[in-house]
């Protein structure tokens, strides 16, 4: 097909290739490829903004821009608004040519997109490029075939581009400099080299080191001890980070490189690398600053005019003006993560079994060295999404770092036990929580925080094909308080969102958590620390892994099933113990004579207290203070049942008393006090539908049931109580009968037994009306909308 009858996506697609963007061969040039192609590539507003650095450089801070937002609706909206901004900001187009962040997204105008990226390719700064605009004269309008894009898209999500991204974007940032600087003097080699290639990797791996050791003495020498005089203490600290303590510990590994490549034929070289991979943990530091220094001496020099030229002459001293200090800083990061490609292929050449064994542990100790700082580089880059989000979640009053790592975002329909209705929702959903907000232009207003302690996954085959919108599961309260249920607009993103969710619960309740009389729990971890079982580090800056609550050993979640049994196992047997005697320790430990608390709300450690351990607590659970200051946000307590002792929130708790005071129900008007089934048949049997009563069960007179005349039938209900709860059904509790009673009066009793379909309608001692007898069913018609999960048995039969 000839370019002159092209269809427009067609020709943009070329275009973008021509600016460099897309690679020749992507699938959009496939003769298979269709429109859906481009608006999938397109869609996450990556490529968008590396356009428009293409066709202008640093029309967009990259930085500013996520390069992996699959499962982020936030992040992926947030590339295309930039995008947007800077058309308009750096190449004058007006507003009105520009398509909405939605139009792209959600494909419900990819017309609009074309048109935006076709006055794009007509502005004079792209023009420059000498690539020709689109479309030509005698193209081909394909506005017919943009028009069910939006469930192409709703059905596939977004693509994960990774192997375009490595195109455009080159990830090893400053590799070329790198290589620049440790290239060899072209010295003849000695002829032995061309065969003895174990000798020509040890030779690299000696040379690389004094060459990489001679840059960080010359950052040193050439540009941090002169500019001291230009910069305050706080700023050479922030650009040189701790370039210092670099340049003492290479000294040192250079020496002891040569020494035993050159004296020793390397036979210990595996030693000193096993040796130095605690010392060269410095690179955490200097890697998670790096970016923020470079944007500090970037500003610095955009301010001050002597800084910068300060800085030109320090680099004419240090490489003859080669490399400018920026250059340099990013060495370090690209030297720490060469160790371990440098081993791999001494290992590959070296034959002797005992050498290639001993340079293997070497090679495991690099690897990890370098996983551990790529974990902390991608950590620092995920605190900077989630401060993206805090700022963009009004209403928001606590830090979204507590809650881990976030898992994904997007619209969702979210419908709980007490609201009657489906709500148009947006959430962000963290390894410990979900934040419920609400859509407000740009920006969101937070609605709910839910802790995902506290939950687990129900998935009901329930899902109505074809129909949008009616694909959940339900988010279940393991201590039977209120649940969510989620719909999402596709199957397809139900899949997706149920594995996120799954994998967040996962980490919260990991598989082997208490294998081994453990108590394990996601931690993050201070210190520098090992895994108990693999002794491989624990990576990255925050929940690296998890940490007993007893031992205080730490360990990879793949790891936790694999360690020993726990160094405090009488404690864990003791606390095995108090669990199955709870009543028993209950009222043994009401005699202390402190304070007693009701656990009003849910708290597992996030966020953690400054004072001390915290305390994990549910609702329900009787804790007895140890130390409560009225002004402090933080109590110490001990809980009842299992005698853990802890730091918990100060407004997690109520007062207890220690006499319940009881509960007169005779004046209400479905009260029938003391009575059994036989009378409460009696009582019921010549009553409408939907006319109940609630009794006391004379067997167990603290035992209470509510009859219920149903389909010309009497039913009875057993009220359980525990924990100062009542409950005729799990996932929904009270705190009193009145309470459930009255819930009752609004919700089916379905909730709870799928064959009673009906509210507590007439109280039994309210006068009989005419519409009660005529009413031949008066349920709700399936006018509740879930079912909480298994029927509930009825009252036994006494």
């Amino acid at each position: 097909m000839g370019s002159g009858t092209m269809e427009h996506w067609r020709q943009c697609a070329h275009w973008l290739i021509g600016c460099n963007v897309l690679p020749p061969n992507h699938r959009v040039t496939w003769e298979s490829a269709q429109v859906f192609d481009l608006a999938q590539t397109l869609r996450d507003g990556v490529l968008l903004c590396q356009l428009l650095n293409n066709l202008r450089a640093q029309s967009i801070n990259l930085k500013e821009i996520n390069l992996r937002p699959q499962m982020s609706q936030f992040l992926c909206l947030k590339n295309i608004r930039t995008f947007l901004a800077a058309c308009t900001d750096v190449f004058g187009m007006k507003k009105s040519e520009l398509f909405e962040a939605f139009d792209l997204f959600d494909v419900r105008d990819f017309g609009k997109v074309m048109d935006t990226l076709s006055r794009l390719s007509h502005t004079a700064i792209a023009q420059q490029m000498g690539i020709r605009p689109f479309p030509t004269e005698d193209s081909m309008d394909d506005d017919d075939i943009y028009s069910h894009l939006e469930d192409l898209i709703d059905e596939n999500g977004v693509e994960d581009e990774e192997d375009l991204y490595d195109y455009v974007y080159d990830d090893d940032e400053g590799g070329e400099v790198y290589e620049d600087l440790m290239k060899a003097e072209a010295v003849p080699p000695p002829k032995q080299a061309e065969t003895d290639i174990r000798g020509c990797c040890l030779t690299e791996i000696k040379q690389t080191e004094e060459k990489y050791t001679e840059t960080l003495e010359s950052i040193e020498k050439f540009f941090m001890t002169p500019l001291r005089k230009f910069l305050s203490t706080g700023e050479v600290e922030k650009v040189f980070v701790n370039i210092p303590d670099l340049v003492k510990v290479h000294k040192c590994l250079m020496v002891e490189v040569q020494d035993s490549v050159v004296n020793k034929n390397a036979q210990n070289l595996y030693q000193i690398f096993v040796a130095y991979k605690e010392r060269l943990l410095i690179y955490g530091k200097y890697c998670s600053h790096v970016e923020p220094a470079i944007a500090t001496l970037d500003n610095i020099s955009k301010d001050r005019e002597d800084v910068r030229l300060k800085l030109e002459e320090c680099s004419k001293r240090a490489n003859s003006g080669k490399f400018t200090l920026r250059d340099l800083l990013v060495v370090p990061m690209q030297r720490v993560l060469k160790y371990h490609l440098l081993l791999q292929e001494l290992v590959k050449h070296t034959h002797d079994p005992t050498e290639k064994g001993n340079l293997r542990t070497a090679l495991d100790a690099m690897k990890d060295l370098a996983q551990y700082v790529n974990e902390v580089k991608r950590d620092n880059e995920t605190l900077r999404e989630i401060d993206q989000y805090q700022r963009s979640i009004e209403n928001l009053n606590q830090s979204l770092r507590n809650y881990g790592r976030p898992k994904g975002d997007g619209e969702v329909r979210v419908l709980s036990v007490d609201k009657r209705a489906k709500q148009d929702r947006h959430i962000f959903l963290f390894d410990m929580a979900v934040i419920v907000c609400k859509r407000r232009g740009d920006n969101y207003e937070m609605k709910e925080v839910i802790d995902l302690h506290s939950f687990k996954i129900s998935n009901p085959a329930m899902d109505k094909e074809n129909k949008k919108w009616s694909y959940g599961f339900y988010l279940t309260h393991l201590h039977g308080q209120n649940g969510f249920e989620f719909f999402f607009k596709t199957k397809e993103m139900k899949k997706k969102w149920l594995e996120q969710f799954s994998m967040a619960i996962s980490n919260i309740h990991p598989e082997n958590g208490n294998s081994n009389l453990h108590e394990f729990r996601m931690h993050t971890f201070d210190r520098i620390t090992y895994c108990g079982s693999c002794r491989m580090l624990l990576r990255g800056i925050f929940n690296q892994g998890y940490r007993c609550a007893k031992c205080g050993v730490g360990a990879h979640k793949e790891c936790l099933g694999r360690l020993e049994t726990c160094g405090n196992a009488n404690t864990a047997q003791d606390a095995g113990t108090q669990r199955h005697q709870k009543r028993t320790d209950h009222r043994r430990q009401q005699d202390s004579g402190l304070p007693k608390m009701l656990v009003i709300r849910a708290y597992h450690g996030v966020p953690s207290p400054s004072c001390g351990p915290p305390l994990s607590i549910e609702p329900g659970e009787v804790v007895e203070l140890m130390g409560a200051d009225p002004h402090s946000a933080w109590w110490q307590g001990k809980i009842l049942s299992t005698r853990e002792v802890g730091f918990f929130p100060s407004d997690a708790v109520k007062p207890c008393p220690c006499v319940p005071k009881p509960v007169d129900y005779s004046s209400q008007p479905w009260f029938a006090g003391p009575m059994e089934r036989p009378q409460a048949e009696a009582e019921l049997g010549n009553r409408g539908n939907s006319t109940y009563l609630v009794r006391h069960r004379t067997k167990e007179s603290t035992e209470y049931a509510i009859s219920i005349k149903y389909n010309h039938d009497v039913k009875h209900i057993k009220i359980l109580a525990r924990d100062g709860f009542f409950h005729i059904a799990e996932n929904k509790k009270f705190r009193s009968i009145l309470e459930l009673i009255e819930y009752y009066k609004h919700h089916s009793l379905k909730e709870g037994f799928r064959s009673l379909d009906t509210v507590l309608l007439y109280p039994y001692k309210n006068p009989e009306s005419g519409a009660t007898h005529r009413s031949g069913r008066a349920g709700m018609n399936g006018e509740y909308r879930r079912n909480a999960g298994h029927d509930q048995p009825c009252e036994q039969q006494q």
